[in-house]
């Protein structure tokens, strides 16, 4: 039977994760950490650890906690709404989720520990330069050398990759279309470089480029040029947790909104008072509500063993819009001082941006909720 609401304990770990965000992340600590090379603040991470809550999503036998995506999205709202910059989902729902999936039993047993325990950091180096998120994008290289591999190109958007101990690679192994692979590879390896970029959320992103990298046989996760089936399946659960963040994120863009609606004046009444301002507002608490059950039914679909296909991109698709549509309004209604650095209505409009372009664009979502009704 269909039930999206939350049983006892997933409340008591929503509450948990928010009192630990309001502790060791408020938005001071967002803004502090905007365009940091590192990007995440130690401490919050370190208290992740202490709590177990950096392997939730991984299995028991190597470290996680095995809990379902029903307690990835309690917690990610929280991390939405306080805009929480960590690289748990890089590391240990993406690389961690890819291992887990795809890995020799040998390579699970070596890494997964050190991802859950969050004392291993991974990101994932997936983009590139001018290409699109589908396989044929990947145009960067893991040519056959001796018993491994060798890899070269350029990735961009890697997130957290300072921090980073290790990436995983999503490289070209074939012609095919879906000929890819999987490769983990450390980042102080000779012929890895990397540089910081720029982007409209201010968060923590890096280029990063493999001149002639080698790697070993065993560093690949799955079998020969089964990388993207894998990758595939761990995105479906990074886009019902982007989905999560913005949910959490929109909902808090739209209280405070709410509340300056209410406070500020214009022509002796409130802002809220005229009637236009008060419809965006309707249509985005409506907007939310069905972002939020879409959510749910995807992470619930996961938990109970239902295929996810369909759902896991409309979720990521219907949340992220909403979360910048409804951040888009906030501006307008706040008017012009919206816009300065001094308001945090701009910090949520800006990651919710970012957020709808990290994991797959719509049109890249649009696609794949086609492909999954019409195939």
């Amino acid at each position: 039977m269909l039930d999206l609401d939350y049983s006892a304990e997933q409340v008591m770990l929503k509450e948990t994760v928010r009192d630990v965000l309001a502790r060791e992340c408020p938005l001071s600590v967002v803004r502090e950490l905007e365009d940091d090379p590192i990007g995440y603040p130690p401490s919050l991470w370190a208290t992740f650890q202490e709590l177990d809550l950096v392997g939730i999503l991984l299995p028991e036998e190597y470290g996680g906690s095995g809990m379902s995506l029903i307690e990835g999205v309690a917690i990610y709202e929280e991390l939405g709404r306080a805009l929480a910059p960590t690289p748990h989902l890089v590391s240990a729902v993406i690389a961690g989720g890819a291992i887990a999936k795809g890995g020799s039993e040998t390579m699970k047993a070596e890494l997964l520990p050190g991802i859950a325990a969050g004392t291993s950091i991974y990101s994932v180096a997936w983009l590139e330069p001018e290409n699109g998120f589908g396989p044929k994008g990947i145009e960067v290289a893991a040519t056959p050398s001796g018993d491994g591999f060798t890899i070269s190109g350029v990735k961009r958007h890697v997130a957290f990759a300072k921090a980073a101990d290790h990436v995983v690679v999503v490289a070209r192994t074939g012609a095919g279309a879906e000929d890819v692979d999987l490769f983990v590879v450390a980042t102080d390896a000779p012929g890895v470089s990397m540089r910081q970029q720029t982007t409209i959320a201010s968060d923590c992103q890096y280029e990063v480029r493999f001149d002639g990298v080698a790697v070993r046989a065993e560093d690949r996760i799955g079998a020969a040029q089964t990388g993207w089936a894998i990758f595939e399946r761990v995105l479906r659960e990074a886009w019902i947790l982007s989905g999560a963040l913005a949910v959490g994120g929109a909902q808090y863009a739209l209280e405070i909104t709410v509340q300056y609606a209410k406070d500020r004046k214009q022509f002796d009444k409130p802002l809220g008072a005229f009637q236009s301002l008060a419809h965006y507002m309707a249509d985005d608490a409506t907007n939310l509500d069905g972002a939020e059950q879409l959510v749910h039914e995807a992470a619930w679909a996961s938990a109970a063993g239902r295929p996810i296909t369909q759902l896991a991109p409309m979720a990521k698709l219907f949340a992220c819009r909403t979360f910048r549509d409804m951040t888009a309004n906030s501006q307008q209604i706040f008017g012009g001082i919206g816009f300065t650095v001094e308001f945090d209505i701009q910090l949520y409009f800006r990651r919710a941006k970012a957020l709808q372009l990290s994991w797959a664009d719509d049109r890249t979502l649009t696609d794949a909720i086609a492909a999954a009704i019409l195939d």
